[in-house]
């Protein structure tokens, strides 16, 4: 089961839950802000997460997690590259915004690996290294829920954004074309800021 929770910080941003069913166990993807919010979500469902996975470490996908490992002590996620952008506020863009947002203590993905639920281990995320938009981005692919969580890689209707530090437009059409998109057609992919689309609707776009 997909469950998008929309947030809201100095953006709006989509943050998702991917559950288990049979076993209530699941993933937090980009809890962005109001973690206190989706804790409630979390004891209200009975759900138990057992890792918050990132997307890239920009702040509007961050802001939440302190404020969740306060009440729950979930390990965190996030490519290699995303190291400096988690430690950084100017990197990470929180300086520009609001108060510093720096987060520490987390556990490093690796592209090409497979991240499964301890009471399920068919129930897994594939992780895919796509950078562009930041150079720590990652798709997470779930073949469960025939499902995509893109993070700012790609939107419906058009690629994610390129401008800020460490954006390459080059791999972020790369990361698009060669990696989200080889994706079975009918994948639905989850992205920060837009609706749900699928993999066979924004295919036209990059012919």
């Amino acid at each position: 089961m997909i469950y998008e929770v929309q947030v809201q910080g100095y953006f709006s941003v989509n943050c998702y839950f991917a559950i288990d069913e049979g076993t209530k166990h699941g993933f937090l993807i980009d809890p962005g802000a109001q973690g206190e919010a989706l804790v409630r979500v979390i004891r209200e469902r009975g759900w138990t997460i057992e890792k918050i996975l990132l997307t890239h470490g920009h702040f509007d996908h961050t802001g939440g997690i302190e404020a969740i490992r306060r009440e729950l002590e979930i390990p965190v996620y996030i490519h290699r590259n995303g190291e400096r952008y988690l430690t950084d506020p100017r990197l990470n863009l929180s300086r520009f915004c609001g108060p510093d947002i720096i987060v520490c203590n987390v556990n490093w993905l690796r592209d090409g690996s497979a991240i499964a639920l301890r009471e399920n281990d068919a129930y897994s995320l594939q992780v895919l290294h796509t950078p562009g938009h930041t150079p720590d981005s990652v798709t997470f692919y779930c073949p469960a829920e025939q499902a995509a969580f893109v993070g700012d890689t790609i939107f419906k209707g058009g690629p994610g954004t390129d401008q800020y530090p460490g954006g390459n437009r080059v791999q972020l059409m790369q990361s698009i074309r060669n990696r989200i998109l080889r994706l079975p057609g009918d994948t639905v992919l989850y992205s920060g800021h837009s609706e749900p689309t699928r993999v066979q609707e924004e295919s036209f776009l990059y012919d």
